[in-house]
């Protein structure tokens, strides 16, 4: 079973436990490594979206930043906290990011720009907010729009989704099906989208992670056993993911989940080739603009 995360999250952005708290986990588990992969989520109108002040009452309104310099220096001073703990430790620590992809000109030249500054280790793509009427929406949002708009919302979600595929900058996708979150995308209906999702991915040469948090809704990760078999058919490489936001759930469902995926025909990698700092893990090529 595969023995270290790349998907965690740490205090000072939404998780719970602080980088020391997190490796001493993993060094109890028995795992050589672990990624670090906090939020990074720029959007000039994040602030004003409805599920902000949410996120403010709920303590985890610091994975949000209006501008690439206000999330460059959060994750700065993270890095360096990353960088005394391998010296310390002598444990393969790596510094990754969850990025939402936005598909404007302007975002990706300031990503860019962040990334040349921060110099990650690799990168998971994610899509939390779906962009309509000047607006950002949010899962919850999806759920309390009315059915026309939910389903329209739901199609941009999917289309966000092979967007960040397409751009060539991501190693791994993180919880494709995230909309099942809130019940949302899992009738026969979007098997289409998620069909040509994985196309996307396939072409791309990205891999995807199998997301073990999705177990605490039910027996499944993200994503679905549907999306598994899907994946297992086009021989997309996969990867078990925690999303861990505690130091207590690095590894969990690790063992179901691997059980699931071999049910499915897929096989989960059980290590890793590290390549040095600011390169990426996986190489990964656009394929042009989401169709």
């Amino acid at each position: 079973m595969q023995k270290f995360s790349l998907h965690t999250h740490t205090l000072g952005f939404d998780g719970r436990n602080r980088e020391e708290e997190m490796v001493a986990q993993a060094e109890f588990l028995g795992w050589k490594r672990l990624g670090f992969s906090n939020h990074f989520i720029v959007h000039p109108r994040i602030k004003d979206s409805v599920m902000f002040s949410y996120a403010v009452k709920g303590g985890y309104d610091k994975i949000y930043s209006a501008s690439f310099e206000e999330a460059i220096a959060k994750f700065e001073s993270h890095y360096q906290k990353i960088d005394a703990l391998k010296k310390e430790t002598g444990m393969q620590l790596l510094k990754g990011m969850e990025v939402d992809y936005f598909a404007a000109p302007e975002w990706r030249k300031g990503f860019e720009k962040a990334l040349k500054i921060l110099k990650p280790d690799y990168l998971i793509g994610s899509a939390h907010f779906i962009e309509y009427r000047d607006t950002l929406h949010n899962s919850h949002d999806v759920k309390n729009a009315s059915p026309i708009e939910q389903n329209m919302l739901l199609h941009r979600y999917w289309r966000n989704e092979r967007a960040a595929v397409q751009s060539g900058l991501f190693d791994f996708m993180a919880h494709l099906d995230l909309m099942k979150k809130v019940g949302l995308g899992q009738d026969e209906k979007w098997q289409e989208e998620e069909q040509k999702t994985v196309a996307a991915i396939k072409n791309a040469g990205v891999r995807v992670e199998l997301n073990t948090s999705g177990c605490k809704f039910g027996d499944e990760p993200y994503p679905s056993r549907r999306i598994m078999q899907m994946l297992a058919a086009a021989k997309v490489p996969v990867l078990l993911s925690d999303d861990a936001h505690s130091a207590s759930q690095l590894g969990k469902y690790f063992e179901q989940t691997t059980e699931l995926a071999h049910a499915c025909g897929l096989n989960i990698a059980d290590d890793l080739r590290f390549v040095p700092q600011g390169v990426k893990l996986f190489a990964s090529k656009g394929k042009g603009i989401a169709d």
